[in-house]
């Protein structure tokens, strides 16, 4: 898969289990990231994403994906298409999440305090 000249890699293969509720997931996809430095200077990087049937259920761009697995156990030569469509949708939303680094601090000083 390919996007906006960015290859996207889809494992549909033993993805890793869900860090919130440990269930599996059908689809990971590992996509380019890249972050600005403290220098300023440009960090290329690979980030990866990992569809959850019950953490991910209530995304929309999730919702297309994780009922076509529902339906198809196998996918088929005909099933190409819409399945290349409804990942493209999932992996757009998941490239655009990013780290709520006010949540991230505040976890992170009550984990220091002991509160976690």
């Amino acid at each position: 898969m390919s996007e906006e000249g960015n290859e996207i890699v889809l494992q549909l293969a033993d993805p890793p289990n869900c860090p919130r509720c440990g269930g599996p997931g059908p689809v990971s996809a590992q996509f380019p990231h890249s972050w600005t430095n403290a220098s300023g200077e440009q960090v290329p990087g690979i980030r990866e994403a990992t569809l959850y049937r019950v953490c991910d259920r209530d995304e929309p761009a999730a919702e297309g994906l994780l009922a076509f697995f529902a339906l198809h156990k196998t996918l088929k030569p005909s099933e190409l298409e819409t399945f290349h469509d409804l990942s493209a949708a999932w992996v757009a939303v998941a490239r655009a999440r990013h780290v709520d680094q006010q949540q991230l601090a505040d976890e992170y000083e009550r984990s220091r305090n002991g509160e976690l």
